[in-house]
C-alpha cells in the first residue's frame, strides 16, 4: 500500500530529525547532566520513530514482530541506562554546574535548601 509507505517514510524522517537534534544537544549543551538528558530523550524518541517507520514499511510480517520486540527493549533500556549513568556520576562525585545568577548549585535551586524531599 502506498499509504503505509508514506506513513513509514514520515516516521523515518521524524526519527532522523530527532536523532539529529540529539546529536546537536550533545555538542551544544553545557554540562554532563544536560548532555545526558538531551541525548537520552532524543535517542529514545529518534530510534523509536525509526523503528516504527520500519514496521510500517515491512508490513504484516515476522519482521514487524521482531521490530516490535526491538522497540520494546529500546524503550525500556535507553531510559534505564541514562538513569544508571546519572546515578553513577553522582555517586562518584560529579556535581552539577552552579547557577551563575544565584551562585547556588542547581540541585538546591530545584529542590530547595534542604536538598531533598520533605
Amino acid at each position: 500500500m502506498i499509504v503505509l509507505e508514506f506513513i513509514g517514510c514520515f516516521f523515518l524522517i521524524a526519527g532522523a530529525v530527532f536523532s539529529m537534534i540529539g546529536g546537536l544537544g550533545l555538542v551544544r549543551l553545557p554540562e554532563f547532566y544536560s548532555r545526558m538528558h538531551g541525548g537520552g530523550i532524543t535517542d529514545t524518541m529518534g530510534a523509536g520513530l525509526i523503528v516504527i517507520g520500519l514496521m510500517f514499511l515491512a508490513g504484516p510480517t515476522l519482521t514487524t514482530f521482531k521490530l516490535f520486540v526491538i522497540l520494546f527493549f529500546l524503550t525500556v533500556t535507553s531510559p534505564s541506562s541514562c538513569h544508571a549513568l546519572a546515578k553513577s556520576a553522582i555517586t562518584h562525585g560529579l556535581k552539577p554546574e552552579l547557577d551563575v545568577e544565584n551562585d547556588t548549585p542547581l540541585d538546591e535551586t530545584i529542590m530547595g535548601k534542604e536538598g531533598g524531599r520533605t
